[in-house]
């Protein structure tokens, strides 16, 4: 049992965390940097990439969120010293999510023409959408299988071997990636947009070999799926269900920001494509104590040490904050040199430069956001989850961009409104966490 919360102990696993964590969003921002300077069609290629990576984040956030569920019942139980009970259930998890994956492949492959055209894409950038697309796609099984295995290692309060699987996956992207998309002179020819999704995918896949390797190396849990189902696999699913509808909610939002950027056009977009993918490496990084959140919590609500679990928020809150204020100031210095590195082309340039300085701004705000989020995921309360991000998209997301939108604000319309939904899903979090955690803390 857990005695009391210090840094480091945070540290070692938000840490780990936060280098897993930044994994995929490194694989997008290579993707984009890479693309982003090829000499054939740069802008309708950044475009494309970041048309197909708002469509991808949706599917493996819809059905990436077996990690949260599985760390969730795995940490309780580790708290509760009953880990036993529940070793089939990962393996169990791991086969329904990987079969519904290979589901998704099948009934969306044919359909990647209509499915981008739903995002506003046409002419070169939807047929640069669709090749990315079908080759991509084939790594959405391997990623969906590697997120279960980390959450089986985050319920077991372990976050290193995640950390290396990913700093292994995102260097093989990296250099696949040069290889591939710029080709090997004399050895092999350039593959542009198909050399990035190619690059993807063989990372993906061996990152879900080595996810395999250490699940049964290092642990007693075994990856063979056995019946009957565990008891937990009806908290499981019903844990899922919850955070399916909150991740359609979320995706709601990326797709209609997305949908409007391609609206305004390549050049929009393109810059549109940068900023979301930086966005998304912050939101990552901030993450990682967003996942020592989830983690901990879990652990301490299986033993009942209230007292801890309002330290550790306090705490987590404090680091979060002050992460976030951190990539804020640095995204500022290097305010210039950031957008270059993904496109010289002066016209997305100067349309990424009037919003970036809104991402830099909101990421204290983001922090609060994700480090209660993963907490709350940590104490399985899914379904609450749920009903604040329905509200904070429906409600302050979707009228705010339709709002200033017709202000003409554009990129400035979609950046904006996806601060103030920040901050829709953030308040309420603090306040429940607050209100139901406090009371139970001062009777210990």
């Amino acid at each position: 049992m857990i005695e009391s919360i210090q840094l480091k102990h945070i540290n070692k696993l938000a840490i780990p965390a936060l280098i897993a964590g930044i994994a995929e969003p490194i694989l997008s921002i290579t993707d984009t940097a890479i693309i982003g300077n090829v000499d054939l069609h740069p802008t309708e290629s950044l475009a494309a990439v970041g048309i197909v990576g708002t469509f991808l984040s949706m599917l493996i956030w819809v059905l990436g969120q077996t990690r949260s569920a599985i760390s969730s019942i795995v940490s309780q139980y580790l708290g509760a010293n009953k880990v036993h009970a529940i070793k089939n259930l990962p393996a169990q998890a791991i086969f329904i999510i990987t079969a519904i994956s290979i589901v998704i492949i099948i009934s969306t492959f044919p359909f990647a023409q209509p499915i981008f055209k739903l995002y506003n894409a046409s002419d070169i950038i939807l047929d640069y959408s669709v090749e990315y697309y079908r080759i991509r796609v084939f790594g959405f099984p391997f990623t969906l299988f590697s997120i279960a295995v980390f959450g089986t290692f985050r319920g077991l309060q372990n976050t290193y071997y995640p950390m290396i699987i990913a700093i292994v996956g995102a260097v093989t992207n990296i250099v696949l990636d040069y290889i591939l998309v710029y080709g090997v002179e004399g050895y092999i020819s350039p593959l542009y947009i198909a050399g990035a999704a190619y690059a993807s995918v063989a990372a993906q896949g061996l990152m879900a070999l080595l996810s395999g390797y250490y699940l049964l190396k290092k642990t007693s849990i075994p990856l063979m799926p056995k019946f009957p189902f565990n008891k937990e696999i009806k908290t499981f699913i019903i844990m899922i269900l919850n955070l399916f509808v909150r991740t359609l909610a979320l995706n709601a939002t990326l797709y209609f920001a997305t949908r409007f950027a391609t609206a305004y056009g390549a050049a929009h977009i393109a810059a549109y494509t940068i900023a979301i993918n930086l966005w998304f490496f912050c939101a990552f990084f901030i993450d990682g104590y967003a996942s020592a959140g989830n983690i901990l919590s879990g652990k301490l609500l299986g033993a009942k040490a209230y007292d801890l679990l309002i330290t550790l928020s306090n705490k987590l809150l404090r680091y979060g904050i002050i992460g976030g204020a951190i990539l804020g100031i640095v995204g500022g210095i290097f305010y210039h040199p950031i957008g270059r590195l993904f496109t010289n082309d002066p016209e997305v340039l100067q349309h990424f430069y009037q919003v970036f300085w809104v991402i830099l701004l909101m990421q204290p705000l983001c922090a609060i956001a994700f480090i209660f989020d993963g907490m709350f995921k940590g104490l399985g309360q899914m379904k609450f989850l749920r009903n604040i991000l329905l509200g904070a998209t429906f409600l302050v997301f979707i009228p705010l961009l339709f709002w200033l939108d017709s202000l003409e604000l554009k990129l400035y319309a979609i950046f904006i409104a996806l601060t103030l939904w920040i901050v829709a899903r953030g308040i309420p979090l603090v306040i429940k966490f607050r209100s139901q955690f406090l009371p139970l803390a001062q009777k210990m």
